[in-house]
Parts: C-alpha cells; sequence; structure tokens
C-alpha cells in the first residue's frame, strides 16, 4: 500500500482552535497529522500569515471546506486567500438538497458550480464535492450522487466521505473505484448504527461554522466513533484509495462520546499508523 498523506478535518477540534488556534495546530502536528483541512477558524490571520504558521510547525494544507458564496460574494480576494497558503482543492462542503439534481433549482445550482470552478481553475486551484447521505436519494432509478457528476464532470470532483457513503447505503470502496482518477482527496470517518439510509443523523453548518440543522440520532443508534472501531471496513477502502492512486486521506469525527476530541484524533491517528502503517 502506497504510504498516502494522512490529514485532519480541522472541523473535528473546532473547539479546541477557538481556544488556542496555534496551540490546536501544533498538538496536532505531534499527533502525526501532516495535513490539515480547515473549515472556517482561521485564526483571525491572513493567508500569507497561515502559510507562514503553517510553515513553521511543519503542516501542510492542500484542501480547504468552504461554501461557494465566498467566492460568488468575494470573487478574486477569497481565491487569493487560499491560494497564499497552498490551498490546491476548494471542497464544497454540503449543499441545499432542494438545488440539487432532480429538483427545479439544478440548473441554477449547476450555473453557479460552473461559476467557481472556472475561477478556480484560473487560480491554479480545482473543485470538490463532500457529500452526505442525502445524495444517495434517487431521481428515477439514479442517484443525486451519481447524476451531479456525470453532469459535472470536468467541473467539480468528488470529495467521498466514507462515514456518509457507507450510511448512504452504498459500498465506500466501490464508490472509490467508480470515480476513480477523479478523486484525490478522501474522507476517512467512522460510525456505528443500527439502521443504514434512515435519513439525517448530523448537524450541517454555515460559512462560520456554526450548525443550521440538526438531525435526529434516535431510531438509528447512529454514533460517530474514531477509526477501526465502526462499521467501515478500512482495509477495504484504503485499497481503493491505493487502487485508484489517490494522494491525501483526511480524517474526521464531528462530534465524540466518552473522550475529547483531541484523544479522538489521537485515536485514528493512531489506529492508521499501527494497522497500515500510514
Amino acid at each position: 500500500m502506497k504510504p498516502f498523506h494522512v490529514g485532519i478535518q480541522l472541523y473535528s477540534v473546532r473547539d479546541n482552535l477557538a481556544a488556542d488556534f496555534e496551540g490546536t495546530l501544533r498538538a496536532v502536528k505531534n499527533m502525526g497529522y501532516d495535513y490539515v483541512e480547515f473549515a472556517g477558524y482561521y485564526g483571525g490571520k491572513s493567508g500569507q500569515e497561515l502559510k507562514s504558521l503553517l510553515d513553521e510547525i511543519g503542516l501542510k494544507s492542500v484542501s480547504v471546506h468552504q461554501g461557494i458564496d465566498t467566492f460568488l460574494n468575494e470573487g478574486q480576494a477569497a481565491y487569493d486567500f487560499f491560494k497564499a497558503y497552498g490551498v490546491k482543492y476548494i471542497v464544497i462542503p454540503w449543499f441545499d438538497k432542494n438545488k440539487l439534481a432532480g429538483t427545479p433549482a439544478w440548473e441554477e445550482t449547476k450555473a453557479a458550480f460552473r461559476k467557481v470552478a472556472e475561477g478556480a481553475r484560473a487560480n491554479g486551484m480545482q473543485v470538490l464535492y463532500h457529500n452526505h447521505d442525502f445524495e444517495f436519494e434517487k431521481v428515477g432509478d439514479r442517484y443525486v450522487y451519481d447524476i451531479m457528476f456525470e453532469e459535472l464532470k470536468g467541473v467539480v470532483d468528488p470529495q467521498p466521505d466514507t462515514c456518509w457513503l457507507n450510511y448512504g447505503g452504498v459500498d465506500p470502496a466501490k464508490y472509490i473505484r467508480k470515480y476513480g482518477d477523479r478523486i484525490n482527496v478522501i474522507h476517512l470517518k467512522d460510525f456505528v448504527c443500527t439502521k443504514l439510509a434512515a435519513g439525517p443523523v448530523y448537524a450541517l453548518i454555515d460559512e462560520n461554522g456554526n450548525a443550521i440543522d440538526k438531525g435526529s440520532q434516535e431510531d438509528t443508534g447512529f454514533r460517530l466513533v474514531p477509526l477501526g472501531q465502526g462499521r467501515n471496513d478500512f482495509a477495504a477502502i484504503l485499497e481503493a484509495c491505493d487502487d485508484i492512486d489517490a494522494d491525501l486521506v483526511i480524517v474526521e469525527q464531528d462530534n465524540f462520546t466518552g473522550m475529547t476530541p483531541m484523544e479522538g484524533m489521537q485515536t485514528s491517528r493512531n489506529y492508521l499508523k499501527d494497522t497500515f502503517h500510514l
């Protein structure tokens, strides 16, 4: 298996970042994470200041979660901010399901995605889309997910989230192979539950990282857990990542039970190191 670059989605440790921005970045480096993926929480720093701090600590950031409104509203200034600290992949973290494939707003959504992707390409960057489970609802006999990436081929590529693929009812390894060389960055996330594809069990976040829509976990027994403690088969997932020559795996856990975020993210990092020598 290739030596994937291993990163952390910093939303996982958002409260720690808010309390001690620089200290938290140093701590995740000490855990063994070499890459960070921001989702807000920039510590009030410019792109150049972030780059200097990341360089000092020994971290890199080639991907970021950021809603498209930032680019539609701020234009070149937004691209400049992310480009300054090394971002190559702009990842749309989620999008209103009522504006995706199969809805009257889908053509407008595609036009917005194309506009943001055009700006990204002009700045040497690429737009990706991070799924939840609702993209695995069907329009006719096809998943919304598949319609999206077929109609946006050459515009937007997938950033598969392995938890939500599985919870949505599909095989993560199969879907990673399906989209092959369109995938370079994958989210590794684990979970337990008693019922798959049973509707939202998470909170979606706004541009500032605040929860705006919280789902129910009562009927599914759904709970996020560190890697290796849940339903996902990471041996199969990482084999698929190896087969398509993906470059970067990002560890994420949105919330924690019985442990602190820092403890949970260290547990996941240890699992990758001890089990797969990553």
